[in-house]
């Protein structure tokens, strides 16, 4: 019976002196009261259940939200949510864990946290906090955190402003500044489009303007052409006519040449005698004048 109870004590003991690290932890071996600065990597870990004790740290990245008021540059208080996104160095949980303990983020990150976002918001109006500014108000909190928890071994990933309450009367002056801003922007935007109109109308004007310019001038031009070619071709024709009558006149006078050269007293006699024979022929009185040496050849009785 005593050896159950010794062997039932014996792997109690045994289960109880064993302990596992997981994943995004590291493990903090404290002996007999004393912090090991070596830190204990993940995986399964035995050790003295009597003397020692493991404490796991976790080292991926924790979010804390928080809600506080802020101060603005006016004198406001604004509401506000935030997020504080930070993860702890490995190499530095042992020393966390001796310096500060497990309760880290009510000791030192949230009381770093209020400090710097208090005096990064005192520097900035209340609508700042609403508007584009954001962005600049929380990478400036993140620095300021950074500057003082960095050397303690922590990392402050981001600083993210969730949500901005402002006071009613100032949010509704913003939201009607916004409005009329935005009418502004509007009213801007139609006063370009009608220019843009405008000076659209009167390239076009222009344009029509050019084209009716160049048909003008395309047509002055043709009917330009057109006379000229008209009066090449007159000018064709007539010198045309011009040298057909010069070659006619030519031949006429080569063919009288030729005539005059084939001529003979004896021809032109007989050219005589044929035509007083053709007039003798017509049955038409006649009157014929002769210089008396051309002869009258078998002319009719009746003449």
């Amino acid at each position: 019976m005593k050896n159950y109870i010794l062997t039932g004590l014996l792997f109690t003991i045994l289960l109880h002196s064993c302990t596992v690290i997981r994943q995004g932890e590291v493990g903090v071996k404290r002996r007999l009261g004393k912090i090991d600065p070596q830190y204990v990597e993940q995986g399964p870990k035995g050790y003295n259940l009597l003397t020692t004790k493991i404490l796991k740290v976790p080292t991926r990245t924790m979010n804390i939200e928080v809600k506080p008021d802020l101060p603005s540059k006016e004198g406001l208080t604004i509401r506000s949510e935030i997020s504080i996104l930070y993860r702890i160095k490995p190499e530095a949980a042992p020393k966390i864990v001796q310096g500060i303990g497990l309760n880290y983020e009510s000791e030192v990150i949230l009381p770093v946290f209020r400090s710097s976002a208090a005096d990064i918001t005192a520097k900035f109006l209340a609508k700042d906090m609403h508007s584009g500014e954001r962005a600049l108000i929380e990478g400036a909190i993140r620095k300021q955190m950074v500057d003082i928890l960095d050397p303690k071994g922590f990392v402050i990933d981001n600083v993210l402003l969730k949500s901005i309450t402002l006071p009613a009367g100032l949010a509704r002056t913003i939201e009607e500044k916004l409005q009329a801003e935005q009418e502004a922007q509007r009213m801007e935007f139609v006063k370009e489009r009608e220019k843009r109109d405008a000076e659209r109308r009167i390239i076009e004007a222009e344009g029509k303007k050019e084209i009716a310019r160049i048909q003008a001038e395309g047509e002055k031009n043709a009917a330009i052409i057109q006379a000229e070619a008209r009066k090449r071709m007159f000018e064709i024709e007539a010198e045309g006519k011009a040298n057909a009558m010069g070659i006619e006149a030519i031949a006429t006078r080569r063919a009288n040449d030729t005539i005059n050269k084939t001529l003979s007293p004896t021809i032109l006699k007989l050219r005589q005698i044929e035509a007083f024979r053709a007039l003798s022929n017509s049955n038409n009185s006649k009157l014929i004048v002769t210089d008396g040496k051309t002869p009258f050849l078998s002319l009719p009785d009746k003449f």
